[in-house]
């Protein structure tokens, strides 16, 4: 058992910045403190629901949670009434924390509340020692459902230290590095990666709140090194460029510049890239695996790739029966990413039937996530089984590829692909596309001429239905299921 936050349960400095939101601060000693009054109320507590907000209580009620060796239930804001009332049935959480002035809904009503004090007392105490079983829960993350209610994964510590550990060997991230990020905290990405990473690592984080280009200028031109995003944010960034210097100069400053929780467009890479002469790197990752692949900091940033899996991670690609590895390392041939470690979620809350169906007989999960893999072990993501996976004319084909292909036509503003039954072929490629200039949309054959000179003749969309804009979730995601809606 060792302890996930050496800097906080040791000897805090009572100088050394640990989290910044917006103008509000606490340096390592001040967060002990306040953390370790929270684990103190929560210390016989199971489960404990945090109300989420992008706030410095979110994170000390986190800290305080895993502190207190309680597992946390982070809630998101924005959920409807129906999810929520569901997450709570399903996780039973004794205690609900929240910021002073937040205002709850009804559905929380009946569970107590413990409002997050971030104010240090004079001679404030100091967090305890948080050594606890690693295979203890962490946190209870809820995955969007796609055909059912969300369900609740259950995160241990040792996935915590696990990912956090093999992200600092890929990033070579250390605790002089100051993140800047203005991700949600009620995922993976922002909480974990974003908040508990930089604390581990002794580091700093500064949140930015709602994120705007020139909240990322002003920080990272005052000294932070690394930023996290999510396609969007970057895709802002690069439209940015053109008019924001100061963007520009602290962009070309930073030292590690991440994207993830969705594919980031070539096109965005390249933009970036030739202003500033930094390189995004992207990783992947799943609520149930935290992180499982990375471009590394000393490795090729390859526009388009995840990287290679990270130490501890074993990744393997299967056939369609689920069970048979993809030997065929060429860029081309199509699998289903498997992944083991001791980065993994052990269950789904009170859902055995679903764990069991996620894990192989021999412990490999089963993420869902088609990819194709590189000679060098270098890992692409093309979809999801369920939704990115379609069949057409005797190949297997991964819309993301297609996508980041069409993205590269100047006539393309955002794009989707998916299948639709077609007699002949089996399934048909069709193109869901938002023009750059709406007056003036591109046709058919000329995005099909564009997809099949860059990928292949077979790849090429066979359909083109034009929208104002694409369906996205709080995380930027396009959601594909709901496609067929906005025609």
């Amino acid at each position: 058992m060792s302890t996930l936050f050496p800097a906080l349960t040791g000897d805090p400095s009572p100088d050394r910045p640990a989290l910044r939101f917006g103008e509000r601060s606490l340096s390592y000693a001040d967060l002990a403190a306040v953390s370790a009054t929270v684990a103190d109320r929560v210390r016989a507590v199971q489960r404990v629901a945090v109300w989420a907000t992008p706030t410095l209580e979110t994170a000390v009620g986190v800290v305080g949670v895993l502190l207190a060796g309680a597992a946390a239930v982070p809630l998101n804001p924005r959920s409807g009434e129906k999810e929520l009332g569901h997450i709570l049935r399903d996780s039973r959480p004794e205690i609900v924390l929240a910021g002073p002035g937040d205002e709850l809904p009804g559905a929380l009503a009946a569970i107590e509340r413990y409002d997050v004090d971030v104010r240090p007392a004079p001679g404030g105490g100091r967090a305890s020692d948080d050594r606890h079983d690693a295979l203890a829960p962490a946190l209870v993350v809820y995955t969007s459902g796609t055909t059912g209610p969300p369900k609740g994964a259950v995160i241990p510590r040792r996935a915590l230290a696990a990912t956090l550990d093999a992200l600092a060997d890929a990033w070579q991230w250390t605790g002089d590095d100051v993140l800047v990020h203005g991700l949600p905290l009620f995922h993976v990405h922002g909480l974990v990666l974003g908040i508990l990473g930089p604390l581990r690592r002794g580091g700093a984080v500064r949140h930015v709140g709602r994120f705007t280009t020139g909240g990322v200028a002003r920080e990272l031109n005052d000294g932070a090194t690394m930023l996290f995003g999510v396609p969007t944010m970057y895709h802002r960034i690069a439209e940015a460029l053109r008019d924001e210097p100061a963007l520009v100069k602290g962009l070309t400053a930073a030292r590690l510049l991440v994207s993830g929780s969705a594919a980031l467009p070539v096109h965005d890479h390249e933009r970036i890239a030739a202003a500033t002469g930094r390189r995004v790197i992207e990783r992947y990752g799943m609520t149930e695996t935290l992180m499982n692949t990375s471009v590394r900091a000393d490795g090729e940033a390859r526009a388009g790739t995840v990287g290679v899996p990270l130490p501890g991670v074993e990744l393997r690609l299967v056939e369609e029966d689920g069970a048979t590895p993809v030997t065929s390392h060429d860029g081309e041939t199509v699998g289903e990413v498997q992944v083991r470690g001791d980065n993994l979620f052990t269950e789904y809350l009170n859902r055995p039937d679903a764990t069991a169906a996620a894990f192989t007989d021999d412990g490999w999960f089963r993420t869902g996530d088609m990819a194709v893999r590189e000679g060098d072990g270098y890992v692409r993501i093309v979809g999801r089984k369920a939704t990115d996976l379609i069949k057409s004319g005797g190949y297997k084909i991964g819309a993301g590829e297609i996508e980041n292909a069409l993205l590269e036509h100047p006539g393309v503003r955002e794009a989707a692909v998916t299948g639709e039954p077609d007699a002949d072929l089996g399934e048909r490629i069709v193109a869901w596309v938002v023009a750059s200039d709406p007056q003036a949309p591109p046709r058919l054959e000329e995005l099909a001429e564009h997809v099949a000179r860059r990928l292949a003749p077979h790849k090429r969309p066979r359909v083109l239905r034009l929208l104002d804009a694409l369906p996205r979730n709080d995380m930027g995601k396009i959601m594909k299921r709901t496609l067929g809606d906005h025609v």
